[in-house]
């Protein structure tokens, strides 16, 4: 390992990101080439925690590589249907995670080492559907380091809190505001609630993280400043986002400290950890670790694509950031609103965009899929 400028090595980065700040490095992305060819197992090597993957993680793995061509083969000649086929190669791959973070899940005591798979997005607006679908991942899977994605819409809120009362491992995924991601830790902790009044008394092992995405929101609000146009209005571009991310986690320290939390973290409850996601730059004028650097803090997850992951432990600045001026936070997030930009507005589209994009993803691969099973037919 090579010296970082911050003077500790670049994979010490990680390991510092846990053992000094107490946010959990995750790997946002999964191949299958990862799991047989023991990247996955060097990543956990270096500090990686957890792992997150998604329909346009598993379209890109299956895709463009011939790894899974002999499991899906077999499955089809074997007369098992396409959609069917695609679950296992996804339950395939997800078991491998799994195997490979089990000794941090066993290590953290079930606090970390978790893997998140997707239930299918397009069932994003439809409750029972939803919660049908994450009760039959965890059953089908039966991994104790599992964790099911649900998208944090209204219609999922309700699932998140039936799955959580049942006592399953749940990632919210695609939260884009703060008032959503009020609802979300509501719903986790009303779930919990929920096991206590049907007479459960050791909260211990059900965990949850509130996966609050970030990039794609400076790009949507950088182009509504854009056409404002005004030099005060551009000087705002790029900082939405951090100051998002950073109210949020405001309101985290709010939501999980008081009477109705303690009674819960008395029978052993953990909170529910603020997860930053799409955390990879978009736009190239900003630095590279943007959404790792100014997002750091205990009781939070960062999951981030391997660039970069690797370009943190480059050059990534290893100090706690997410709450240090919360003041200035609210004045970013004041002063966009100021010019016109209607955060609420910003974050229904961003969800809808969200939805579709895994959902086309998903819809995509199928297609692909059934293209070649008529070829081996």
């Amino acid at each position: 390992m090579t010296e970082g400028g911050n003077g500790s090595t670049t994979d010490g980065r990680l390991e510092g990101l846990y053992s000094e700040c107490g946010q959990s490095p995750w790997l946002d992305n999964l191949r299958r080439g990862w799991i047989t060819g023991g990247e996955l197992e060097a990543w956990v090597e270096r500090g990686i925690r957890g792992l997150t993957s998604n329909p346009s993680i598993f379209q890109k793995a299956i895709e463009s590589s011939d790894d899974y061509d002999e499991q899906f083969g077999d499955l089809v000649c074997g007369g098992t249907s396409v959609d069917d086929a695609y679950w296992q190669l996804v339950t395939s791959d997800i078991r491998g995670a799994l195997r490979a973070l089990e000794p941090v899940h066993a290590a953290s005591g079930g606090t970390d080492g978790f893997v998140s798979v997707e239930v299918d997005p397009s069932l994003a607006h439809n409750t029972e559907a939803t919660t049908k679908a994450a009760r039959e991942l965890h059953q089908g899977i039966a991994w104790p380091n599992l964790m099911v994605k649900i998208p944090g819409t209204v219609e999922g809120l309700p699932a998140i809190r039936q799955m959580i009362a049942e006592g399953y491992s749940i990632n919210v995924t695609l939260i884009f505001s703060v008032a959503r991601y009020e609802q979300v830790a509501d719903a986790y902790v009303a779930g919990l609630e929920d096991r206590v009044a049907a007479g459960i008394t050791d909260l211990s092992g059900v965990a949850s993280v509130a996966s609050f995405f970030v990039s794609r929101t400076d790009t949507e609000v950088d182009r509504l400043l854009d056409a404002v146009g005004t030099p005060s209005a551009l000087g705002l571009r790029g900082r939405t986002a951090v100051a998002q991310a950073q109210a949020a986690y405001g309101r985290f320290g709010e939501i999980f400290s008081g009477p109705r939390w303690e009674r819960l973290a008395a029978l052993g409850a953990q909170v529910q950890r603020p997860l930053w996601a799409s955390t990879s730059t978009k736009n190239p004028a900003y630095p590279d670790t943007l959404y790792v650097d100014e997002l750091i803090g205990p009781n939070t997850v960062n999951t981030m694509p391997d660039a970069t992951l690797d370009a943190f432990c480059d050059h990534g600045k290893l100090r706690r950031t997410i709450d240090a001026d919360q003041s200035a936070a609210r004045y970013v997030l004041e002063a966009v609103t100021s010019h016109g930009v209607d955060l609420d507005g910003v974050a229904d589209t961003l969800e809808a965009q969200g939805v579709a994009a895994f959902t086309k993803s998903f819809d995509e691969l199928l297609v692909s899929l059934e293209a070649k099973a008529d070829s081996l037919a």
